[in-house]
């Protein structure tokens, strides 16, 4: 598979095992095609994941092998890589790989990883998130063209609240919308903020968005999904691989750009072009620091008027304060038929 090489990745060298190692077979691409264009993205992938406590998703074999997400920091993890302790839900700790330089993702990369996977913290301050990140997920009989439109509603939405989102792709046919915000407030609270920003958005596109936790009841919508701001749970980064045949990456897009951008023309081989003639579209995120005031006084008025109050939590979590049964709606009515209630 090819003698190892070393990369310079700016300024340190950084081995590279089997550089020849095909990753993508389906294009032929490899390991060293890989790391190539994480250096050639360096910067965009840098400030994605700087100070990050980050879990690494790895596919040793390539795409078409078995994957693992690696939560804590690798045994033989180099002494300039730092680490981040994070608590998990059920309380316990982890250190995890935190990069800070753009040779800790070559590192990674070594390592089969393609997909980063930062917490919405920085290493300082690992139990407020300096990130709210919402999932635009396109269920089945829906596509990026939905997510566009769910995307450009829910800018309004953000906006009408006080805050602003940067756009980018998923990598499939979904979108991200990341919004900076000030280390103020907790998991739970940021979370809240996310359910809250999802039920305005489908009050105002009641046919083609939903919060709806349960898939019986999504339909051909947009799936908000509010979860992915609970603790531990996270989202692919920017420039992040994704593991489809064709490589695909996380692209970040300018929101002018969202209508005409066609997820597939991001990968690994036409990102690098992009990335030398705009550079890193997503790079004023650090010049600013949101308050999430607004959408905490929607979700207390949606509780008060409303009477909606929290979601239902992944199956892992511990039961949280407040939150409703989780029980899926259809056989919630079939235990209260078989107990003589009502549906």
């Amino acid at each position: 598979m090819g003698a190892a090489v070393e990369l310079d990745a700016g300024g340190r060298a950084v081995r590279l095992s089997n550089p020849d190692k095909v990753y993508f077979p389906a294009k032929g691409y490899t390991k060293r095609d890989v790391a190539e264009y994480f250096l050639a993205v360096g910067p965009g992938i840098t400030r994605a994941l700087n100070h990050r406590p980050t879990t690494l998703q790895r596919f040793v074999d390539g795409v078409e092998g078995d994957f693992f997400y690696q939560k804590r920091a690798p045994k033989n993890l180099p002494d300039w890589i730092p680490t981040a302790r994070i608590a998990f839900p059920s309380g316990r700790p982890a250190d995890e790989l935190c990069p800070t330089e753009l040779a800790a993702v070559i590192w990674a990369a070594n390592l089969g990883t393609l997909t980063f996977h930062p917490w919405p913290v920085r290493a300082g301050d690992t139990d407020h998130p300096d990130e709210l990140r919402i999932d635009l997920d396109p269920q089945p009989g829906t596509d990026y063209a939905d997510a566009v439109a769910a995307a450009h509603e829910l800018r309004s939405v953000l906006e009408d609240h006080g805050v602003r989102g940067w756009p980018k792709t998923s990598g499939g046919r979904g979108m991200h919308v990341f919004v900076p915000i000030e280390p103020a407030w907790t998991f739970t609270e940021v979370r809240r903020a996310a359910i809250a920003a999802g039920r305005e958005l489908e009050r105002r596109m009641p046919e083609r968005v939903t919060t709806a936790w349960w898939k019986e009841e999504r339909g051909e919508r947009i799936f908000v999904d509010f979860n992915q701001t609970a603790r531990d749970r996270t989202i692919a980064s920017a420039y992040s691989v994704r593991p489809f045949p064709h490589a695909p990456v996380s692209a970040p897009l300018r929101w002018e750009e969202i209508d005409d951008a066609e997820p597939r023309d991001f990968d690994i081989v036409t990102m690098p072009g992009r990335y030398a003639e705009l550079g890193d579209v997503h790079a004023d995120m650090d010049q600013e620091a949101f308050r999430l005031d607004g959408l905490l006084e929607l979700a207390d008025r949606d509780e008060k008027e409303r009477g909606l109050g929290d979601m239902p939590y992944p199956p892992e979590y511990p039961k949280m304060p407040g939150e409703p049964k989780r029980v899926q709606p259809s056989r919630a009515r079939h235990d209260d038929g078989d107990d003589g209630g009502t549906a």
